[in-house]
């Protein structure tokens, strides 16, 4: 089915969705992301009347999600998107009831080990990065992985967030700030990189990251410049060249480092920008070298006459 007949049979609501997000404040990525996962349902289920809508249609859709491949995690995304939609229509008093309300989200794998890159790894990353934007590149790699920024976060940083006092103020997923005091050789680099940005013409809001023609970078961008640097480092390390390994895994390189520093979870939580604790625990898997020194721990503590018994 062609786009053009999904706005034109459902157009009213897809505008009214539109608004309430705008007034929620959502980012232009998660408001395009939750767009087209509406819109493909609506692709589904047309030409069925917005109010004719029910459970059943979508459990459905789910489930043909499902048998077309899509993992757990992106079918829960998109029953998010869809319950967004309803209860967004019901407080636009354009329908009376959610008919995604009560539709549990998919189990998905718990305790999954996060990829991340070990300590070695991410210095020889650094030294990846050459270059005319230098300055630039290396403190984008730099708030990933010693940071642990998302790359929407980067792609929204202005100038006025690196604050006299060392402290970062980072505008985080739900429009949520958070601040991050950075070390002092995270704050030379991004005060260089200042120094040598180019100006922009973006008027009030001056971005912190620009191209060569002074606007802001592009999530896109921001994003390739990461993958550039990562697909240098997998020629210059071999043993990485099947590890699946992306901008947002720098972000799990820095909650690892964090937790073997020995970070509490809910500090991690914090610097993370978590919601939920619930999210920040899959960074607490522990490599074999902790489990063994965890182990040797106690040893002392099983009584000799055990091993003496069995001499």
């Amino acid at each position: 089915m062609r786009r053009h007949e999904v706005t034109d049979s459902y157009g009213i609501e897809l505008d009214l969705f539109s608004i309430w997000m705008k007034n929620k404040g959502m980012t232009k990525s998660t408001h395009q992301a939750y767009l087209n996962d509406v819109r493909y349902f609506l692709q589904f289920v047309h030409p069925t009347e917005m109010k004719l809508i029910t459970k059943m249609d979508i459990m459905r859709y789910m489930a043909n999600c499902r048998e077309k491949g899509t993992g757990d995690e992106a079918r829960n995304r998109k029953l998010s998107s869809l319950r967004s939609f309803f209860k967004a229509l019901i407080e636009m008093e354009h329908l009376s009831g959610n008919p995604a309300a009560l539709i549990a989200k998919s189990k998905q794998e718990k305790n999954r080990i996060p990829v991340y890159l070990e300590e070695n790894e991410l210095e020889t990353l650094l030294q990846m990065i050459t270059g005319k934007y230098y300055l630039r590149n290396a403190a984008i790699v730099l708030l990933m992985a010693y940071a642990g920024l998302r790359v929407g976060e980067i792609h929204r940083m202005n100038t006025r967030d690196l604050h006299q006092d060392g402290s970062l103020h980072i505008l985080g997923k739900g429009r949520k700030w958070r601040v991050m005091p950075l070390p002092d050789a995270l704050q030379n680099v991004l005060r260089q990189a200042l120094d040598e940005r180019k100006d922009s013409r973006q008027g009030k809001e001056q971005p912190f990251f620009v191209s060569q023609f002074g606007r802001r970078l592009s999530i896109r961008m921001i994003q390739t410049i990461a993958d550039e640097i990562i697909a240098r480092l997998k020629v210059e390390m071999p043993s990485l060249a099947d590890k699946r390994i992306s901008s947002h895994k720098l972000r799990h390189s820095f909650a690892t480092m964090q937790i073997r520093s020995g970070t509490d979870i809910r500090t991690l939580q914090e610097l993370l920008g978590h919601a939920s604790i619930e999210t920040t625990q899959i960074y607490t898997h522990i490599d074999n070298k902790q489990l063994k020194n965890a182990m040797n721990n106690i040893s002392s503590k099983i009584p000799t006459f055990i091993n003496n018994k069995i001499k």
